[in-house]
């Protein structure tokens, strides 16, 4: 079976990954800004419910350079991870030359403790992605998530099949970005990736125009059970054939 992780920033996301077939869900805020850290109170939400969670754990938007504050502020958002009871946590940290941060990597990951890790996009930046690959078996990560050093899973998909075929079961391969319903099953076909990422978000909620007029966002976009249930449908048809 593929596993599906279902990215949420919201308590509505969350009940909608809840769902037969989710493996995980990844607990963020700001989506829109790729997921920054989210708050105590979404960890603690999502640690009471049946699907096993993981943090994202980026303190801030742009790249992933982080200075020893920023490296001070991640540790601190594991630990309250951790105290959340959530399953795991995301990583990533680069280089000025977009190589990973191994040094600050493995600082992070022994904070950790027993929660799982997986290795965000970050990956992505890597001039030599089997390298990187290696880095991240070595640091006893569980996962690499990754659109293949593409802008979409689709566009990335050799670079996807290559790195699946270069971690040969040592460590899942998790594909995403513009991962949905209509292209899931052509994309695990094509890269061979043993896990899916995506965002399952329905249609877009206009906020009332009182709220807009005031500067609070112009509409909520969050995971939808309907479209969670169909990328799980699709997701079936990997496993059963064509």
């Amino acid at each position: 079976m593929i596993g599906l992780e279902v990215c949420v920033d919201d308590a509505r996301g969350l009940r909608a990954a809840q769902q037969a077939g989710v493996a995980r869900v990844e607990l963020c805020s700001a989506l829109a800004l790729g997921g920054l850290t989210p708050d105590c109170g979404l960890m603690r939400l999502a640690a009471s419910l049946p699907v096993p969670a993981y943090a994202m754990i980026r303190p801030r938007a742009g790249d992933f350079l982080f200075d020893d504050d920023e490296e001070a502020m991640m540790l601190a958002d594991i630990a309250a991870a951790r105290a959340a009871g959530l399953a795991g946590v995301v990583l990533g940290a680069s280089r000025a030359d977009f190589t990973l941060d191994t040094a600050m990597l493995a600082r992070l990951s022994a904070a950790c403790g027993p929660m799982g890790r997986t290795l965000h996009r970050a990956f992505d930046l890597v001039p030599d992605p089997v390298r990187a690959l290696e880095v991240a078996v070595e640091l006893g990560f569980a996962r690499i998530l990754t659109s293949g050093g593409a802008p979409t899973a689709m566009e990335g998909a050799e670079g996807l099949r290559r790195v699946a075929a270069a971690a040969s079961g040592r460590i899942e391969i998790m594909a995403g970005s513009g991962v949905n319903p209509a292209n899931v099953a052509a994309l695990v076909r094509r890269t061979g990736v043993g896990a899916v990422h995506g965002s399952c978000r329905g249609p877009a909620r206009p906020s009332p125009a009182a709220v807009v007029s005031l500067g609070f966002g112009a509409e909520r976009i969050t995971a939808d059970s309907g479209v969670v249930r169909a990328m799980v449908d699709a997701l079936e048809t990997c496993r059963n054939g064509p």
